[in-house]
């Protein structure tokens, strides 16, 4: 048994299919928890979770690109908010039993405004977003799916900064950093989340030494489907039945059989979003 920790089956690339790749999932025996990046698609995701008694879960949350700070334009398929409503997305968060973690939440700066006044405005702007929704967290008593890109060292000071509203229940999702920030987010107790970008070049950063300095016990599968298609897959657009493909990988650099990866990894997913 896998679990892809992480997917989005609920966005509107899937809205044909999404009933025959879970289908698919089921039969080859992988759970899956869809990821919200807006109020819209989180809803998505609960409403797929319940179709199904068990394997498909859904985690709600504002994605930081999804705000609209009005400081960068972005051509997305995905509604942008111009605020995060507490009380509509406490209100999801807490409306069904298969609504697992708050997610995905945290800083983004791939786009960025220019000037160092708008920038600044800018990062501020996300700050807030992800101090709301990490009190969200923690008033529903959920963990969190951390979304981190160019922002490692941000996320950690506000993090350190704001213990009373750091999670104790958390993964940094796809991580894409250094050894030193992956050790800060296990010092915070975070799961790591690896998925298909570890079988890319990056400068600066080394995913092999990455996965080996982290624990077993603290390591997640994912796919971020549709996006980051691992090599060989079958199919040109990612899905769950991806994560095969990365567990292997993980398998061999840790030196353990394919079938102890996946019994640890998915003993993981269970614990921290306790899922069964």
């Amino acid at each position: 048994m896998l679990v892809d920790t992480h997917a989005h089956l609920n966005l509107q690339v899937f809205e044909k299919d999404f009933e025959d790749v879970i289908k698919q999932c089921q039969q080859n025996n992988i759970w899956v928890i869809n990821v919200g990046v807006n109020y819209e698609i989180s809803k998505k995701g609960k409403e797929i979770a319940k179709k199904y008694n068990k394997g498909v879960y859904a985690a709600v949350g504002l994605h930081p690109i999804a705000l609209d700070t009005g400081l960068i334009k972005i051509k997305t398929e995905d509604k942008l908010e111009k605020e995060f409503d507490y009380e509509k997305y406490k209100k999801l968060a807490l409306s069904s039993e298969k609504i697992v973690a708050i997610g995905e939440i945290g800083l983004d700066y791939w786009y960025k405004p220019k000037t160092k006044k708008k920038l600044a405005l800018f990062k501020e702007k996300q700050k807030t977003l992800l101090e709301q929704e990490l009190k969200l967290a923690k008033e529903v008593n959920l963990p969190v799916i951390f979304h981190c890109r160019m922002a490692h060292q941000d996320l950690i000071e506000f993090l350190s900064e704001n213990s009373e509203i750091r999670p104790k229940k958390a993964v940094a999702h796809g991580f894409v950093g250094n050894t030193k920030e992956l050790q800060k987010y296990l010092d915070f107790g975070f799961y790591i989340g690896f998925n298909g970008i570890i079988f890319k070049t990056i400068e600066g950063i080394d995913f092999e030494a990455n996965i080996k300095k982290t624990p077993l016990d603290k390591i997640l599968l994912e796919t971020d489907c549709p996006f980051l298609t691992p090599p060989n897959f079958s199919e040109g657009r990612n899905n769950p039945l991806g994560v095969k493909i990365i567990a292997q990988h993980i398998a061999k650099i840790k030196n353990i059989s394919f079938e102890k990866l996946a019994e640890i990894t998915t003993k993981n997913a269970k614990k921290l979003f306790k899922i069964k």
